[in-house]
């Protein structure tokens, strides 16, 4: 296992089994400091810090040392295994101070009555650049083509002419589909010819009946 995490740090504040904080930082932090402040860089509240801001984790040419506040038991473990001791190797001790080499791809866990903070190496290796004059180059090609399609189509689009055409040929379709469903119902022919006396014929309009100015009807 290599010694040297390359990235950031992710930290993880644990009440219990319940999730509380969780904090990230990049590869351009060399130190991260914690206080019981929402001003710290690390506003860790519950653990007993021997001064305030205490210096929890700093990067050295090894890469990251976790620095364990005086109260807190510390276990770690890596992928696929459970919590267990530290080995000696990674331990490093000085009079009232204990700091933990932090391996790669291993996470430490450091707690204090119900407190449990988590610390693995973050997967933000490196944050990216600024875009060069070749990305700059690109994104100006895919932005002309982009909009360049609609210019085009407008361009290259149908004429009037062309879509009267188009919208005469819908209709004439429409009207087609609609004479072949008539005459599946069989609603395209009468029942029997009209014939030219009823077609001259005058409408009915009945007898004409006189009504007294008063009128009752029982």
């Amino acid at each position: 296992m290599s010694n040297k995490v390359a990235g950031g740090l992710y930290f993880e504040l644990y009440w219990g089994e319940n999730l509380a904080e969780a904090w990230s930082y990049g590869i351009e932090q060399t130190s991260i400091h914690a206080a019981p402040d929402e001003k710290a860089v690390l506003p860790l509240y519950g653990f007993t810090l021997p001064e305030e801001p205490f210096l929890i984790a700093e990067r050295t040419e090894r890469g990251w040392l976790i620095h364990l506040p005086p109260k807190a038991q510390v276990e770690h473990k890596t992928k696929g295994t459970a919590y267990g001791p530290v080995p000696d190797t990674q331990l490093h001790l000085q009079p009232g101070k204990t700091s933990v080499e932090l391996m790669e791809g291993s996470t430490l866990r450091l707690s204090e009555g119900q407190l449990f903070l988590q610390v693995q190496g973050s997967v933000v290796k490196e944050r990216i650049g600024p875009i060069d004059w070749k990305e700059m180059g690109w994104l100006a090609i895919v932005g002309l083509l982009f909009l360049s399609l609609p210019l085009g189509f407008l361009i290259a689009g149908p004429s009037p002419e062309r879509a009267a055409e188009n919208n005469a040929r819908a209709l004439q379709q429409a009207a087609e589909k609609e004479a072949a469903r008539r005459k599946g119902m069989g609603l395209d022919t009468p029942m029997r010819p009209i014939t030219d006396a009823e077609r001259s014929a005058k409408p009915d309009a009945g007898s004409g009946v006189n009504v007294p100015a008063t009128f009752r009807v029982y």
